[in-house]
């Protein structure tokens, strides 16, 4: 372990188990349930696959997720406070889940056993992918040295850059999920549509509609393009990401046109330099089983 700062982040940042413990970061998982009674931590009771083939083998399931409990973020910090390792807690933007009170609350009760703890929880203002590079990017930080309290700057520095520009198999999950708002109001009850959609500052904002998944795929990378283009960003003080839900194949296609787009633009980038990354159940129970994107979010060191 990095003995510097201790970095945690709840579920919704969508790292794998293996990433996660490659580059010293602890995940406080979200929990799923197909009948709201059982409900089962992500990535320890259910894997991601199974949660999604859920979904896909019956198309009128509409699971539900839940956020940490207080005690799970005190079971997450106390290791660390104990050995006067001093935490970062990065967590889902709180306009979509109660996970920042939870990591709140829970701060508030270890620092009361133990008043020198040193514990700071952090709104991304994201989720998935992008708060999973947000969090990759704090790793970095971290690894490279900088102090405590210049990271947190810097964390709140990067938030306002942050963007994902996704598409969604059809609208009944954003529905169902109660994440819809303003992206009914552009889509309608039009039969077919799909819907572009744009997260920034921890909002969705509705940015295109299409029939086709063809369409609406190509619009998330002219979204992504156009976010560039604008003050004339360069490309390589970001860091970048696929997310994609049930079909890996799709998700290997569509990160093979991003990379042509990009080139015809002007923008070289390399398949290392876009890594694909699955969109876990904490996401994927609100834009169902075939959420295809980007993440685009500054780097710490640009």
């Amino acid at each position: 372990m990095n003995n510097q700062y201790k970095i945690i982040s709840d579920g919704s940042c969508d790292l794998s188990k293996e990433l996660a413990e490659k580059r010293d970061i602890d995940i406080v998982p979200f929990y799923v349930s197909f009948d709201d009674t059982t409900y089962l931590r992500e990535g320890t009771d259910i894997k991601v696959r199974s949660f999604y083939q859920e979904m896909v083998d019956d198309p009128n399931i509409f699971p539900k997720s839940s956020m940490p409990s207080v005690q799970d973020y005190v079971d997450a910090f106390m290791p660390y406070v104990k050995a006067s390792v001093p935490v970062i807690c990065i967590c889902i933007t709180s306009k979509f889940s109660g996970s920042l009170q939870s990591a709140t609350n829970a701060r508030s009760y270890v620092l009361e056993k133990y008043p020198s703890a040193k514990i700071t929880v952090v709104d991304s203002m994201v989720n998935t992918v992008l708060q999973g590079l947000m969090v990759l990017e704090t790793a970095a930080m971290r690894d490279d040295g900088i102090p405590y309290e210049e990271t947190l700057r810097y964390l709140d520095k990067m938030k306002s850059s942050g963007r994902i520009f996704f598409t969604v198999g059809n609208m009944e999950y954003l529905s169902h999920g109660g994440r819809i708002g303003k992206v009914t109001a552009v889509a309608g009850s039009v039969l077919g549509i799909r819907p572009v959609i744009t997260l920034k500052e921890g909002e969705i904002y509705p940015s295109a509609v299409g029939r086709s998944r063809k369409r609406t795929v190509d619009k998330t990378i002219d979204l992504l393009i156009n976010y560039l283009k604008e003050n004339n960003k360069n490309l390589y003080d970001y860091s970048l990401s696929v997310g994609f839900g049930y079909d890996r194949k799709e998700a290997i296609n569509y990160r093979n046109l991003v990379l042509e787009r990009l080139a015809g633009a002007g923008y070289g980038l390399s398949e290392e330099e876009l890594p694909i990354r699955q969109i876990g159940a904490t996401i994927g129970v609100h834009t169902g089983p075939h959420p295809l994107g980007l993440g685009i979010i500054k780097r710490w060191n640009s």
